[in-house]
């Protein structure tokens, strides 16, 4: 039972992958520029590489969007959504230098100069092949990037972000045709031209697979319905939910789903929740703090009630441990993949121990459970609640040591809201945990 073999992630080696493609990219740019003697050369070049580049990263944005198990549960859903993120920066970036230096050197051609790019891009629009979709593309890629600012976003319902945002899929379908249609460098080199075509092939392959099929066949195979809806604490609730052979659904404690119930309202909402104990052959359970519209509603599901689920995701699994003794340390609702795993975690007696941050002890969800699962498996159990003064209690690098005098020696798993990760993980570095040690998983994407 205290056999460990930790999985390593393979994120090193899909960045040197990444890296090598731009590298690629690169090569083919400076194989194909003959000259950049004077400046329109060189306005026109860099709208060049600009693009290229940008049309390189948007195959990649939406192979992070796929959802292919290797990046999901393995590198990690939120890494992966980082990764996502800052590729959709930069393509935006790129993408709109790419429109004004090209723009920009087709004015200086005509005799235009610089007050002439307005003019330019329209005329280009008008006159050159696919300019018009890839305008709609362009106009659809600065939307989804103007929306996911952080700002913006939090004042954005969260379903109509996510759906604004799988127009992301459509932005690239309509930017793709003009770089083979309009772009030199494919012209001269069917090599790339026929990579080009294999790289944005295979991603849609892979979108349609793991976007599509895969989760049609999960749900036509295990056929998941509401059975129960239990009050955990005031403002928590458990949703209960069976269906067929649902412990070959290759789900891990710690692991996640996007859920999305078939009741009136709520069809369209898919929200990313925690399994909060381990799958059973015939039933799985979510625990959800009702904190929005539709965590909110389902307190309200009927048994019987048909569910749509997608994944399993994330990365945050008895997979990543290194050691044999484990700290769990939850925050609010962030029990949930921490009770999974504080039942599941192989261990001797006195190897496992879970801290639970709450405001108040009749916040602790699942408290009687988890007292069941600790004298069960001879595991120790805190908690951290504000004092009736409501002073939050000391969660700091000293009083970590003196609860476990060995915690360097300890692989940390850890589940709350960003502020309180932030806290732990510094409390956890100070007492002397290696960062590889400390896991940790956002669902906030």
């Amino acid at each position: 039972m205290r056999r460990i073999r930790p999985r390593r992630s393979p994120a090193v080696p899909l960045l040197i992958a990444v890296w090598a493609g731009a590298a690629a990219v690169l090569w083919l740019w400076w194989n194909n520029t003959p000259s950049i003697a004077d400046n329109n050369s060189r306005i026109l070049n860099a709208g060049r590489i600009t693009g290229l580049l940008a049309g390189y990263l948007m195959a990649l944005v939406v192979l992070q969007m796929a959802r292919v198990p290797a990046l999901e549960r393995r590198v990690g859903s939120d890494r992966v959504a980082r990764w996502h993120a800052m590729t959709g920066r930069y393509t935006i970036c790129l993408v709109l230098a790419h429109l004004f230096l090209t723009m920009w050197g087709y004015a200086l051609q005509s005799g235009k100069g610089l007050g002439g790019i307005v003019q330019q891009t329209v005329d280009s629009v008008n006159q050159l092949p696919d300019m018009g979709k890839a305008a709609i593309g362009t106009g659809l890629l600065v939307l989804i990037g103007f929306i996911s600012v952080g700002w913006l976003r939090r004042l954005i319902p969260y379903d109509t972000w996510y759906h604004v945002h799988l127009l992301t899929y459509a932005a690239v379908f309509l930017t793709f045709w003009h770089q083979l249609s309009t772009g030199n460098d494919f012209a001269v080199e069917p090599v790339a031209k026929t990579v080009w075509y294999g790289l944005y092939g295979s991603v849609t392959a892979l979108v349609v697979w793991y976007r599509i099929l895969s989760p049609i066949r999960l749900n036509l195979k295990h056929r998941m319905r509401v059975q129960a809806v239990i009050e955990e604490t005031p403002g928590i609730v458990s949703v209960l939910i069976s269906g067929r052979k649902l412990h070959r659904m290759g789900a891990e404690a710690g692991q996640f789903f996007r859920w999305r119930f078939l009741a009136p309202g709520m069809r369209f909402s898919s929200h990313p929740y925690s399994l909060s104990a381990a799958p059973r052959p015939n039933m799985l359970r979510i625990t959800v703090k009702a904190i929005g519209d539709h965590s909110s509603a389902l307190r309200d599901l009927e048994p019987g009630t048909r569910v749509w689920a997608e994944g399993p995701y994330g990365a945050l699994t008895a997979g990543k441990r290194s050691r044999g003794k484990v700290l769990l340390v939850a925050g609010g609702v962030g029990i949930t993949p921490m009770r999974a795993l504080f039942e599941t975690l192989p261990g001797a007696s006195g190897d496992l121990t879970l801290l639970y941050r709450a405001n108040t002890t009749q916040d602790l969800a699942l408290w009687d459970e988890l007292a069941a699962i600790s004298k069960q498996r001879g595991a120790r159990l805190m908690y951290a609640v504000n004092s009736p003064e409501g002073e939050r209690p000391d969660i700091s690098a000293e009083s970590l040591r003196r609860k476990l005098p060995d915690i360097d020696h300890h692989d940390v798993f850890m589940c709350g809201p960003p502020g309180f990760a932030q806290e732990v993980y510094a409390a956890l570095r100070g007492a002397g945990v290696p960062a590889r040690r400390i896991h940790h998983e956002s669902f906030e994407m």
